[in-house]
């Protein structure tokens, strides 16, 4: 298969996906309409990328057939344009979790000891130690995670290292789940900011979660409490955090910010590094090597097991439901031409194929198609398939 790598990707990476049979085509630095271009004139059908947008017309422009993220958002691809053309988008979850959860608490941990500060002075060749020698600490301070997945777990042992007690909430934690990270389970997430020293945000952007951290989470903020963001920047109401910030002493440290470049170099003007007790990072807490050495060899695996069966791990926009109603049960001999005749019929009748399996049982001789539809078959409908062909065993039926 042809793939088109339009992002930086590891060396280990590109000699794997050559190495299990592809065709790599290596341009780091596509963006926009260069891109669209590219993906028309080269025939790619899978296009691997980090953070270049993919837009609707990318998607349109060729014969794409799976996009990858090589990390674990997908907010930069138009999945609902994907969706419409059959194009799988897949990415790589799980696989940055540790490098993110070290970033999370390296600011926490800036954040207290004013690291930054302290380097700007030095830099600056002023010494300070009686203003810098004030500090909190963590030991006994409780962490409150917004979020549970891969990274917001890789937080708890963490915390627990630095004997912090961790309170959390998603909307996937049970109180089971919760007794066995050993963390307190909270019932929203103002109970977090109402319960937490420091809120440390690991939320996937979704529609559910954009905008959730506003104006009534840092409300219900303690004083002076640090809030960390190394997720999406859509997840915060970021005027509702600048508001806090001065007028609650709201400590904050940001890998992530509405006002974010959107390239690899550029200006950053946003005002919220401007105000007291706010630190920031580049968006780099995938950046490790070990992580993006883990997001490559996933890509790899992605790309091999669609070749080989059809099917990619980690799709993202595949149906959650069907929306099929019925099951067309057809029993037949293993011969040409029977599942086709069975479709002309339903065709015939207006009914639409949802999904559909054929199992061939031992020495190929019958096999068993399993048809949802769209809606019932009526017996007339039922009785046409039945005498479309000498193949057909039986035909059943059912609601589902």
């Amino acid at each position: 298969m042809k793939v088109l790598v339009a992002d930086k990707f590891e060396k280990s990476g590109l000699d794997g996906l050559a190495a299990g049979g592809s065709e790599v085509l290596y341009e780091p630095d596509l963006k926009d309409d260069a891109l669209a271009a590219r993906i028309a004139d080269s025939g790619a059908e899978i296009l691997v990328v980090r953070s270049t947008k993919v837009t609707r017309p990318m998607l349109e422009a060729g014969r794409l057939s799976l996009v990858i993220r090589a990390g674990a958002g997908y907010n930069t691809i138009d999945v609902e344009a994907a969706s419409e053309r059959g194009i799988y988008v897949a990415n790589c979850p799980g696989k940055n979790s540790v490098a993110v959860a070290e970033l999370a608490f390296a600011l926490i941990l800036s954040l207290d000891r004013r690291v930054t500060e302290n380097a700007a002075d030095l830099r600056g060749r002023t010494w300070n130690k009686k203003e810098y020698s004030k500090a909190k600490g963590l030991f006994g301070r409780t962490l409150g995670i917004l979020g549970t997945g891969g990274i917001g777990r890789e937080m708890i042992p963490r915390a627990r290292t630095f004997g912090m007690p961790v309170i959390a909430w998603s909307r996937s934690l049970t109180a089971e789940t919760a007794r066995e990270l050993g963390v307190e389970r909270a019932a929203s997430p103002a109970d977090v900011a109402r319960g937490a020293d420091i809120v440390s945000i690991h939320l996937a952007l979704k529609p559910e979660t954009r905008g959730l951290v506003g104006a009534d989470f840092f409300e219900a903020m303690r004083p002076g409490a640090f809030f960390i963001n190394t997720s999406r920047a859509e997840v915060v109401d970021q005027p509702a955090l600048e508001r806090a910030i001065r007028e609650k002493g709201i400590r904050a440290g940001l890998d992530v910010f509405a006002g974010e470049p959107a390239g690899g170099t550029g200006e950053v003007d946003d005002p919220i590094f401007q105000l007291p007790g706010v630190i920031g990072t580049h968006h780099i807490g995938a950046s490790t090597d070990q992580a993006q050495e883990a997001i490559s060899a996933e890509t790899v695996r992605i790309v091999r097991e669609y070749a080989a069966t059809g099917r990619a791990p980690n799709v993202v926009n595949l149906a959650r439901s069907s929306p099929a109603t019925h099951l067309l049960v057809v029993r037949h001999f293993d011969r040409v031409g029977v599942l086709a005749a069975v479709f002309d019929a339903l065709k015939e009748a207006g009914i639409n194929v949802q999904e559909t399996e054929n199992i061939v049982f031992d020495g190929a001789r019958a096999a068993v198609a399993r048809v949802r539809l769209d809606q019932p078959a009526s017996d007339s409908v039922l009785e046409n398939i039945r005498r479309s062909t000498g193949d057909i065993i039986e035909v059943a039926l059912l609601a589902v």
